[in-house]
């Protein structure tokens, strides 16, 4: 019982760290939950699930009011972002797909082709001032690779692209939070997404 509420503790106070403070790793959050608490058994940190359920209900409590605007902006700088680049088979995943999104989140987008310096010239040749990086990115249980991510601003909105190759486009990577197949949505399944809001 006491490990059960302390995780439910633990959940709560890495919700309000990630809507507040624009933490996004959950584990980086739930680690710092716990210190804040001053909780420091392993087995009482709660599962990524239980803190997406807590950041839900965090939002729904504390921000009612503007996160359901600032969900609807992302998703239609989302829906700009994939017409931009429809040539690489764009599809949107995390915080912005969920409906989690707030003023911290990025549009996540994964693109596909095996010419990743073609979206690099797309963004040089629009004059797009970008950041690069890489992301391990879990294909399934057994295999992870790191694949180039481009970061920019648009309007006041952080867009991330993670180009993955043309043959990754029919396998959905491992979501980090279910570690089950990633949720991604299509520009169709986006425009449906912003009729239904």
């Amino acid at each position: 019982m006491r490990t059960q509420e302390a995780r439910r503790r633990i959940a709560l106070e890495a919700a309000r760290l990630i809507s507040e403070n624009g933490l996004r790793d959950y584990r980086q959050a739930k680690e710092k939950a716990a210190a804040r608490l001053g909780i420091f058994d392993e087995t009482c940190l709660p599962k990524n699930a239980e803190i997406e359920d807590a950041l839900r209900e965090h939002q729904r409590l504390f921000r009612a009011e503007d996160q359901p605007r600032t969900l609807r902006e992302r998703r239609e700088t989302a829906r700009e972002a994939m017409r931009f680049f429809a040539r690489f088979e764009p599809r949107l995943v995390g915080a912005v797909l969920d409906g989690t999104a707030d003023e911290h989140s990025a549009v996540c987008l994964h693109l596909y082709t095996d010419q990743p310096n073609a979206v690099i010239g797309l963004l040089q040749e629009r004059h797009i001032a970008y950041d690069e990086q890489s992301r391990r990115v879990r294909l399934d249980r057994d295999t992870a690779r790191d694949y180039p991510v481009l970061r920019f601003n648009a309007g006041e909105a952080p867009i991330d692209l993670t180009v993955l190759p043309y043959d990754v486009l029919r396998q959905a990577p491992l979501d980090r939070v279910s570690e089950k197949p990633m949720r991604r949505a299509t520009l169709a399944m986006v425009e449906a997404l912003l009729e239904e809001q």
